[in-house]
């Protein structure tokens, strides 16, 4: 037990709790005719804290407080389940384990660490575990009874399966509805509170773009600005410039000093896309960058300060960048101060419908036309796609079906032998006396270039994200497109 002076500054009548209980403490049985109050466990060592809870919440929820872990986890394993567990914090070694059992306990229970500290430590193994936010003592400004109400409310909505949607800007929603997509936005909005670099792992077009920027829209940090830098679309000298600016004179050309992104964006939160991009030449001063928050101009050697939130993202495998010597280790340890992995669309084929209906609503605002309706058979065609360019196509997919009004066209599309057959049948004649080595090689080459076709048609024909797609080099992809005679399909 904790010693009385260092019991909780809010609680003031620690000296009814006297001895230690290991049981729950209920507090209040509510009336007939009240509806069932929301079940809250509570785990807190400080006596005074408890009592200070009871105060304030026993009104409106139905409380068992824990002053031992062994009762708490009993009660989770026999008892009926809670709505909501507040677990206050102590230490890795000391709280972790607790944590741990719960979770298993009641695996689909939302939990809410309390914490003296402003960061907790290992922040991504306790989110990991399952802790769903972190508020700090001493509670001020309502701020555990907001979090509280936060989470009920997002179980109520976890409960009813409907699909969420936060707008992000004019242009850019962030839409979910998996449970996955639900515990990955959970895991967002909790590490946006804190400054700590976030690394976005995903294939392309699974939305990386979209999650940082709800990330960044639920931080301290939202009022301020995101901007985002692909470090895949321009050489190192550029890029360089671009991040860090340059001073007159530091090239030919430059006539006047400039500032870089860094330097624009402070205060606010900086998106680095395709990281695994970057050239190894900028990679260290990255990391000086992310180290102190210090780096000079191109032609200066004096420093700079700036406050930046660095999120980055890659669809590439960073171990085996590391292990190829092309991304350095330590730069990734430090990028990776938090990780959240986007799973590819064909992996939640429960949200397809949902984001076919989100991107036939923004597409129709963009074009200035009438949403059309998805046909039975259309949306079953869309879940059944594989979507090797996962959401980006989609949206790509539904954007022709708006322009062209042809569902039977989009149907062709996404059969997933129309363009096999289609040339197979043209080239039948040709192939009529050619031996059966001849037929394969040729249906082989005429199934690659379909795939090649459609993987450059989801990226937009990016060349450079459709080769790390279908992990071949950058030349040889440029090679295929030639001996394939490949080209942008045009739009109507």
């Amino acid at each position: 037990m904790r010693k009385a002076d260092e019991r909780h500054p809010h609680a003031a009548a620690a000296e009814c709790w006297s001895p230690l209980m290991s049981t729950a403490l209920p507090f209040g049985v509510p009336k007939l005719a009240q509806a069932p109050k929301p079940r809250l466990f509570v785990l807190d060592t400080n006596l005074a804290v408890l009592e200070y809870l009871r105060a304030v919440l026993s009104n409106q929820y139905s409380l068992s407080l824990f002053s031992d872990e062994t009762a708490l986890l009993h009660q989770c394993t026999n008892g009926p389940e809670p709505h909501l567990v507040l677990l206050a914090w102590e230490s890795i070694e000391q709280s972790l384990p607790i944590l741990s059992h719960v979770r298993a306990s009641i695996p689909d229970v939302p939990i809410i660490i309390l914490s003296t500290s402003a960061e907790v430590k290992n922040l991504e193994i306790v989110t990991r575990i399952g802790s769903r936010g972190v508020v700090l003592k001493p509670f001020v400004d309502g701020n555990l009874e907001i979090a509280i109400e936060e989470h009920l409310e997002c179980v109520d909505r976890a409960t009813s399966a409907e699909p969420q949607e936060i707008q992000l800007d004019d242009s850019h929603s962030f839409v979910w509805s998996n449970k996955r997509m639900r515990e990955l936005q959970a895991q967002a909005a909790l590490v946006a509170k804190s400054d700590i670099p976030v690394l976005i792992m995903g294939e392309s077009g699974t939305g990386k773009e979209i999650l940082a920027m709800y990330t960044h829209k639920m931080s301290l940090r939202s009022e301020r600005m995101f901007l985002k830098v692909n470090c895949a679309a321009m050489p190192a000298d550029l890029l360089e410039s671009e991040l860090f600016g340059y001073e007159q004179g530091a090239f030919t050309g430059a006539i006047k000093a400039k500032p870089g992104k860094f330097e624009i964006c402070t205060g606010g939160t900086i998106f680095l896309d395709e990281i695994g991009e970057m050239p190894a030449i900028l990679q260290a001063k990255l990391l000086q960058v992310l180290q102190d928050g210090t780096f000079s101009r191109l032609g200066s050697r004096a420093p700079m300060k700036v406050d930046v939130r660095v999120i980055a993202a890659t669809n590439i495998n960073m171990k085996a960048a590391i292990a190829q010597k092309s991304f350095r280790e330590d730069l990734y340890y430090r990028l990776n101060g938090f990780s959240l992995v986007i799973p590819p669309l064909r992996d939640r084929r429960d949200e397809i419908c949902i984001l076919a209906q989100h991107f036939v609503r923004k597409g129709a605002a963009k074009y200035g036309s009438k949403p059309l309706t998805l046909s039975h058979n259309l949306l079953d065609a869309l879940t059944r796609y594989s979507w090797p360019g996962n959401s980006r196509e989609l949206e790509h997919v539904i954007n022709r079906f708006l322009i062209l009004g042809d569902e039977m066209a989009i149907l062709a599309d996404l059969s997933p032998f129309s363009n096999l057959h289609a040339e197979a049948n043209s080239s039948q004649d040709q192939m009529k006396g050619a031996g059966l080595k001849q037929l394969v090689r040729s249906l082989k080459g005429d199934a690659e270039a379909s795939a090649i076709e459609r993987i450059l048609e989801a990226n937009g024909w990016n060349r450079k994200a459709a080769a790390n797609e279908l992990q071949i080099s950058y030349k040889a992809l440029l090679y295929k497109i030639k001996q394939y005679d490949l080209a942008p399909r045009r739009r109507a």
